[in-house]
């Protein structure tokens, strides 16, 4: 097979040279350029920051779904060794420490149902209620505002949603 020859680039016959001095449009933005800048990043500010300001109370809202959701299932864990859930009474307090009220586990795990009982993203306890007003028990926080009810950050959020 023959071989080819490797094109060659042939230089320019005159250089090309920058103008002796600089004008004074090159040396910086008019201030027409900055202007049209900022209106765009304004418009761009005005767009992004309300999406950018509501993931809080979003994040607040998924962890507390998560938490629900894995305290309900430490519920059902202890529901599976003690055939009932623990009474409202006992509360959720029943998955870290033996209850010592009626009716008493018969085999409650050695270790418990949970290391700890978390608190809601707005530093709260959740609450318990068995049984529940929608389901056989209902895990739930009341939200930001602590208060039943509500709409928005402070919406109650509860295990009954999750499904």
């Amino acid at each position: 097979m023959p071989r080819r020859a490797c094109p060659v680039f042939v230089p320019l016959s005159a250089p090309i040279s920058a103008p002796a001095e600089s004008t004074r449009r090159d040396a910086g933005f008019s201030l027409l350029e900055l202007m049209v800048v900022v209106v765009i990043l304004s418009i761009l500010a005005l767009v992004v920051v309300p999406r950018v300001i509501d993931r809080p109370d979003q994040a607040r809202a998924a962890r507390a779904k998560a938490d629900i959701a894995a305290i309900a299932s430490s519920v059902n864990l202890y529901r599976l060794d003690n055939f009932r859930y623990p009474t409202t009474e006992q509360g959720l307090a029943a998955l870290v420490n033996r209850p010592a009220s009626d009716p008493v586990p018969e085999n409650w795990a050695e270790n418990g149902y949970m290391d700890r009982l978390p608190v809601d993203p707005w530093g709260k306890p959740y609450q318990y209620l068995s049984p529940g007003v929608h389901e056989d028990f209902d895990i739930f926080t009341y939200g930001a505002n602590g208060v039943a009810g509500g709409t928005g950050a402070d919406a109650d959020i509860g295990s009954w949603a999750l499904n």
